[in-house]
């Protein structure tokens, strides 16, 4: 567990130091982090649950590192996306074009400084991740948070321009107010309970308004983080103008870091306070988020604004685990689809992400009107961002379909209709928004598409292996579900109408 921190942290510090490496040390890091990952979850399917006391000092007194399902799903997916983001990377920051913005051609020594930063700032981001996905207590979940936000910002004024750093400095801004709340939060829950370790709080069952504040306080700050409708304003300028690599990262990682806390935060350290009100509430969110998304999607000229208001969309459909999960009858589908559904997703909307990074590149811009026939000049980015937009849209064999189905029988089964009017609106809006790229990728032309720039094997290649495994996914989720079951405390409510620690 420990090397899954350090490996990525001291590669990220040697990367300063040697620039010129940048790219060596991101794919030691990915070979290591692979195995490590690979170890727990072995380590996970012989033993169950894995705890790590940091220095010998377990939680209260020192810090825990634990692993359950939740955790390697989310390290897994970690993994599988920095591996593809940094192989897509080596050659996007290898030209000397400013891919990510329509200007013409700029010096080469700022191109070289861009693929220069971009590596150290790309692996102390994947070590915040994993930090995040490790921590035991609502304390560190709060410093990994707020590393994983400067990170991201970082990230996004990379693509340097009066617009990228715009919607960084909006990032950062929202970024450091959302965490002021979370902490103001843990501050609460301290006082209240004298203890911040998750398995701690959740064994006191402390009640009271003191409590109701700080939850209020700090799931204020996840949604925001989380970029949840209504508090989404900031994310589809920040994704659309970073580099496409970074845009992947940010869709498929970064906000599900706040949405993992909320998991956590709800169902395993105040399971008591978590009542049909509060879920419902959720609910409404998601499905605000859903509908909203996709109907600005569907309104967008560029590429890229869509695929960001899609991301919005789709986040939505996550937070509809909480009101289907906390019912006594079908939750454990609730929790074993919305989280399948997080995996194909991750795996889609960065194919999506980098996809758009392609046409971009060759056609020299992305708006949808003028993309008609890009198919011809890219075919494989064209498949990969059909196939992306089948597991979106949730339609079978994909991942995204075995997600929406098991969230679909949880609804029918509780009896909840109205999510699954949701549900479904929202997969009718999303096959409309991928469509209409699609529509404009095959159109027929009397002559070539325009093509202005080659593009590198390596970077038709990503996208459409991230696409596939979203789609293969739907055949692994029997095995995924049995995974979640570790140490789930979500579906052991759900399963036996009461909470385990």
């Amino acid at each position: 567990m420990a090397l899954l921190i350090l490996a990525p942290l001291t590669t990220a510090a040697l990367a300063v130091v040697i620039p010129r490496r940048g790219r060596g040390l991101a794919f030691v890091t990915a070979v290591v982090v692979g195995a490590a990952v690979t170890g727990l979850f072995r380590e996970l399917r012989d033993h169950g649950v894995r705890i790590h006391q940091v220095g010998g000092w377990g939680a209260p007194l020192g810090i825990d590192l634990r692993v359950d399902g939740l955790a390697l799903l989310m390290l897994c997916v970690t993994a599988g996306i920095g591996i593809a983001v940094a192989l897509y990377a080596t050659r996007y920051f290898a030209s000397n074009l400013n891919l990510g913005q329509n200007r013409p051609q700029e010096p080469k020594d700022e191109a070289t400084h861009r693929d220069y930063y971009f590596w150290p700032i790309f692996l102390f981001l994947w070590t915040a991740l994993n930090a995040l996905f490790l921590s035991a207590d609502i304390f560190n979940l709060y410093v990994t948070l707020e590393l994983l936000g400067f990170a991201a910002v970082t990230l996004v004024a990379l693509a340097g321009g009066p617009a990228a750093l715009s919607a960084a400095l909006r990032y950062l801004t929202v970024s450091l107010s959302a965490s002021l709340f979370y902490l103001l939060g843990v501050g609460l829950v301290f006082g209240q309970c004298g203890t911040v370790d998750l398995p701690s709080l959740a064994a006191q069952r402390e009640s009271g308004p003191a409590l109701w504040v700080a939850l209020g306080l700090m799931t204020g700050g996840l949604i925001t983080k989380a970029a949840l409708f209504p508090m989404h304003f900031w994310l589809p300028p920040a994704h659309a103008n970073a580099p496409a690599p970074v845009s992947a990262l940010l869709s498929a990682l970064v906000v599900k870091g706040p949405f993992y806390i909320l998991l956590r935060l709800w169902f395993e350290a105040f399971p008591t306070l978590l009542t049909p009100a509060v879920t419902q509430g959720f609910g409404v969110l998601g499905a605000g988020a859903i509908l909203w998304g996709s109907i600005q999607a569907l309104r967008q000229q560029r590429l890229k604004l869509l695929v960001a208001y899609s991301t919005v969309a789709q986040l939505g459909y996550l937070f509809l685990l909480l009101p289907l999960c906390s019912n006594s009858g079908g939750g454990g589908m609730a929790w074993s689809g919305a989280l399948m559904l997080l995996g194909a997703h991750a795996c889609a909307k960065a194919a999506m992400f980098l996809a758009a990074g392609n046409i971009l590149h060759v056609t020299g811009h992305d708006r949808i009107q003028g993309l008609d026939g890009f198919a011809r000049s890219l075919p494989m980015s064209a498949f990969a961002f059909g196939l992306a937009g089948l597991s979106l849209v949730g339609l079978p064999p994909s991942g995204g379909f075995a997600g929406k189905w098991l969230l679909l029988n949880a609804a029918l089964t509780q009896g909840q209709w109205w999510w699954v009017a949701i549900l479904l609106i929202g997969g009718l809006l999303a096959a409309a928004y991928v469509a209409r790229v699609l529509t404009h990728a095959f159109t027929h032309l009397d002559g070539e598409a325009t093509v202005r720039h080659a593009l590198p094997r390596i970077m038709e290649w990503t996208p459409l292996g991230l696409a596939l495994l979203a789609v293969l996914l739907g055949f692994a989720s029997d095995g995924a579900a049995r995974l979640l079951e570790v140490g789930a405390p979500a579906l052991a409510q759900a399963a036996k109408g009461r909470m385990e620690p």
